[in-house]
C-alpha cells in the first residue's frame, strides 16, 4: 500500500527541480474555490502519441469547463515519467497547462529506480521561465 500511495500521492512535484534529485513542492497552484469537476489523467507510456493525447485531453477539458471549474492532475509513472523529463519536446505545452492550474505529479518510486539504475539524478523540466 505504501509504494502505491507514495506513487500516486507525491503531491507538489511541479517539476521545478533544476538539477536536484529530490522532488519538492514549488509553486503548487491552489485549487479554485468554485471547482465543480476533478479529473486525474495518468500516463505510463513513453510513446509521443500517448503524451500528446494526455496533454490534448487536459487542454480540451480546460476549454470546455474553464480553469476555474475543473481541477486537473496528470500523474506520470513507469515509462510515462519521460513526459516530465528535462528536454521533453512538450515542455511549452506543459508550462501552459501549469499556468492554467493543471498539476503534474511524478511517481517517486519510478524516479528513484531510474536514479539507482543510472547513477545520475533525474532532471525534471522547469515548469516556468525565469524566477
Amino acid at each position: 500500500m505504501i509504494p502505491f500511495r507514495r506513487c500516486l500521492c507525491a503531491l507538489g512535484l511541479l517539476l521545478v527541480l533544476q538539477g536536484q534529485s529530490r522532488a519538492v513542492e514549488v509553486g503548487m497552484p491552489e485549487e479554485a474555490a468554485f471547482v465543480e469537476h476533478r479529473l486525474t489523467l495518468q500516463i505510463s507510456d513513453v510513446a509521443d502519441a500517448k503524451q500528446t493525447a494526455v496533454l490534448n485531453v487536459a487542454f480540451n477539458v480546460l476549454k470546455v469547463f474553464g480553469p476555474d471549474k475543473v481541477a486537473i492532475e496528470v500523474v506520470a509513472f513507469g515509462a510515462g515519467i519521460d513526459l516530465l523529463h528535462e528536454g521533453n519536446a512538450n515542455g511549452a505545452r506543459i508550462r501552459s497547462l501549469v499556468a492554467q492550474g493543471v498539476r503534474f505529479d511524478a511517481c517517486m518510486n519510478t524516479v528513484e529506480t531510474i536514479e539507482h539504475d543510472t547513477g545520475k539524478p533525474y532532471r525534471f523540466m522547469p515548469t516556468h521561465d525565469g524566477s
